[in-house]
């Protein structure tokens, strides 16, 4: 049987979930540059990870106690089947690290060229260029 070799995976940041502002738990996270990881456990080892460019939105959450040990909980949402909500809990910089995540997630957009239309508000009809007019030609019902 051949092995199969592989190269390593570049890390762009790695960190431990922090016990009282400290690494010593079991549970490590790391970006890559097209990846999100989650691995925890000793005996029993669960690993999870997100492919950056389904991720939907990242939100921030530090509670007080999380505030004064300088940590925070990243939670990643994304379009995955099989990882929908992702929470990196108390990694140290989260402010820093949310932002490092939105800039590889837009970068790995980038690189597949995929970007969603959003919906902001108002109707189905909304025309930013004012090509369209669902009233009719009259356009009398327009503000």
């Amino acid at each position: 049987m051949a092995k199969i070799k592989m190269e390593p995976i570049e890390k762009k940041w790695q960190d431990r979930k922090h016990v009282m502002g400290m690494p010593l738990s079991f549970t490590k996270y790391s970006l890559s540059d097209d990846r999100i990881f989650l691995e925890k456990g000793l005996l029993n080892l669960k690993s999870e990870e997100v492919l950056l460019y389904r991720v939907r939105d990242i939100d921030l959450k530090m509670n007080l106690g999380q505030r004064m040990c300088g940590v925070g909980t990243v939670c990643i949402y994304s379009s995955d089947a099989s990882c929908p909500h992702l929470d990196l809990v108390n990694v140290k910089n989260p402010r820093e690290v949310k932002e490092l995540i939105h800039q590889a997630v837009e970068a790995a957009k980038d690189r597949r060229r995929m970007r969603t239309m959003e919906v902001m508000g108002g109707d189905a009809f909304d025309d930013p260029h004012g090509d369209m007019d669902p009233d009719g030609p009259d356009g009398d019902d327009r503000d």
